[in-house]
């Protein structure tokens, strides 16, 4: 069987990928695997977003862990960074999410993390697999007084709040802001928690149904939050995306500030105030040139790694970096959670706001983001890892960069689920990369094909 577990656990169309049975699986396998080795009663606790599907899933994954001997805590509607804080705050042996995050309502998604609240290592996934498809061999089933049982805590969204606050303490008074909650997870947390630091909230996409999440909104989605910021006379617009692990924000202007841009923020306010540990900010080689040059002209490391958020963290968690994060706004603060927390990244935002006293636009003016351009080459499955082997194409790459002579740079990535290899070029002149992102693909093409 392939890889059950992709990048942010296990994915796909609710009741026909991700069906109950392999919800009530997965339930039994995780909470059997992430409790073994305890000497008490294992406890997990569950949430998810607002998918209709969330709560089949929940009931199959609960019922799982119940078969299991575990008592699970269900705690509804409640963002993933939520469910990560609670987990470690608690004391449980894992915490289970419900979630497909930015993707469309018709997909959900399973992940788990650990009793400290840290995602599951690659080795712990399959693990879990394993037990699975062994049909749980490993596993005795109790009996009677053994079985476990559900407790409902439907208010634990509060506690998060009130961390989140305790955390961040800033008073936003006369400020006003655009919320866009994607239909999602954090349609109470993150409006009550702006709401009670003083500033005036317009909400939009604040009305979950159950179908509507993530559609034509959040943080994939800015448009509207953009005209509703110029139309509101607004200070900033704030998008998250369907599970409030993702922020991304416009400034008053109606300009995307982007995960980059937060981060070089935010970044830049901690290191004034000494605590950037290691002086660093650990991004994925996507992030954008711009943020490099701001790392240099602040002197500010700028560590990258592989493209994905689990990669980012356990680059931090390495080093010992306190911030790190993707473009699209997947921002880790570690000191405050384990996780992308998008309340926590706003909230970071809008006190440096605050206690600048500078407007949004001024702020992300210190990190100057690149044009980017990105084409993909129609490349055989089977060769799509090997582009690097052609020395034609290697060398067609370095004199692109020899071109650009530090003011752009050329990234090359097979696509981890299609044949594609893709070309991103970054540069000052945008028509000018298209041009050369186009003919470095087609050329890519032909000489792999």
């Amino acid at each position: 069987m392939s890889r059950m577990f992709g990048t942010d656990g296990v994915r796909g169309v609710a009741n026909r990928e991700l069906t109950p049975m392999l919800a009530m699986q997965l339930g039994m396998a995780g909470a059997y695997v992430l409790s073994k080795d305890a000497d008490h009663r294992p406890v997990i606790l569950v949430g998810c977003d607002t998918r209709r599907s969330g709560d089949m899933l929940a009931n199959a994954i609960m019922a799982g862990a119940c078969a299991v001997g575990a008592d699970v805590i269900y705690l509804g509607i409640l963002p993933t960074p939520a469910v990560a804080f609670l987990a470690k705050k608690h004391g449980a042996d894992a915490g289970v999410v419900i979630s497909a995050s930015h993707n469309p309502m018709e997909f959900n998604g399973i992940k788990f993390f650990d009793g400290h609240g840290f995602k599951l290592p690659d080795e712990k996934e399959d693990e879990i697999q394993a037990e699975i498809e062994s049909g749980m061999k490993d596993i005795t089933f109790p009996t009677g007084e053994g079985v476990g049982h559900v407790t409902y805590e439907l208010d634990a969204w509060k506690e998060y709040v009130d961390h989140a606050l305790e955390l961040v303490p800033v008073r936003l008074t006369g400020f006003t802001f655009v919320v866009d909650t994607a239909e999602g997870a954090s349609y109470k947390t993150n409006i009550e928690a702006l709401e009670r630091l003083g500033a005036k909230v317009i909400p939009i996409h604040n009305h979950p149904n159950g179908i509507n999440i993530n559609r034509n909104c959040g943080s994939t989605h800015l448009e509207e939050l953009k005209e509703r910021v110029a139309a509101e006379h607004a200070d900033a617009g704030f998008a998250f995306d369907g599970d409030a692990d993702r922020f991304l924000a416009v400034d008053e202007k109606g300009e995307e500030v982007n995960g980059d841009t937060i981060m070089a923020i935010v970044a830049g306010r901690m290191k004034e105030k000494g605590t950037l540990r290691k002086n660093s900010i650990v991004v994925t080689v996507m992030s954008n040139l711009g943020l490099f040059v701001f790392g240099e002209e602040n002197g500010i490391h700028i560590e990258k790694t592989k493209v994905g958020d689990r990669y980012v963290l356990e680059r931090m968690r390495e080093m010992g970096a306190n911030i790190g994060g993707e473009q699209s706004g997947h921002i880790i603060l570690l000191d405050e959670n384990t996780t992308g927390d998008g309340l926590l990244s706003c909230l970071h935002l809008a006190k440096a706001m605050a206690e600048t006293g500078k407007p949004l636009s001024a702020l992300a003016s210190v990190c100057r983001m690149y044009p980017q351009a990105l084409v993909n080459a129609h490349v055989d499955n089977t060769k799509k890892e090997h582009y690097s082997e052609y020395p034609e194409i290697t060398s067609r790459i370095e004199a692109l960069e020899q071109e650009f002579a530090g003011k752009g740079r050329v990234l090359i990535r097979p696509s981890g689920t299609e044949p594609l290899v893709r070309v991103m070029i970054e540069g000052e002149d945008q028509a000018a990369i298209q041009k050369k992102a186009e003919e470095l693909a087609d050329f890519i093409e032909k000489t792999m094909s």
